[in-house]
């Protein structure tokens, strides 16, 4: 029996659900106030970009970068794969629509990693910088 409803159903909408959140001053350790939109964005990617994935037991599988296991691997196949760990992992919130621009740099054992976030509220640049 399939059930029966007045509801039409081809003009529901999906609203979309504010992005205001906790402000964390970085600097002074503490939380100060909320912010939404593009503020948000920065600040949800920033925690993304700095828990690695399945490290944390309080996180989804979904949330987070797996950049650990690059360590000591040949630049060469290094490279795509933070491409592909940084797209996956931001492209997880359904406010980021794109990831793109990546620009690599080498510093000794560091990879300085730049790149161009495309969001609903904005366009935000992003640097990573991390051990190959």
């Amino acid at each position: 029996m399939i059930p029966k409803t007045d509801i039409d159903l081809v003009s529901l909408k999906i609203k979309t659900q504010p992005s205001t959140t906790y402000y964390l001053d970085q600097e002074n350790k503490r939380i100060r106030g909320s912010v939404d939109g593009l503020e948000a964005m920065k600040q949800a990617i920033y925690l993304i970009l700095n828990a690695e994935r399945y490290a944390h037991l309080i996180y989804s599988w979904n949330y987070g970068v797996e950049l650990r296991d690059l360590i000591g691997e040949p630049k060469e196949y290094a490279y795509p794969e933070i491409k592909r760990c940084i797209t996956e992992a931001l492209l997880q919130d359904d406010r980021i629509a794109a990831v793109d621009d990546f620009i690599f740099e080498t510093h000794g054992e560091k990879v300085h990693v730049s790149f161009l976030i495309h969001t609903i509220f904005g366009e935000i640049d992003w640097e990573v910088k991390t051990d190959v």
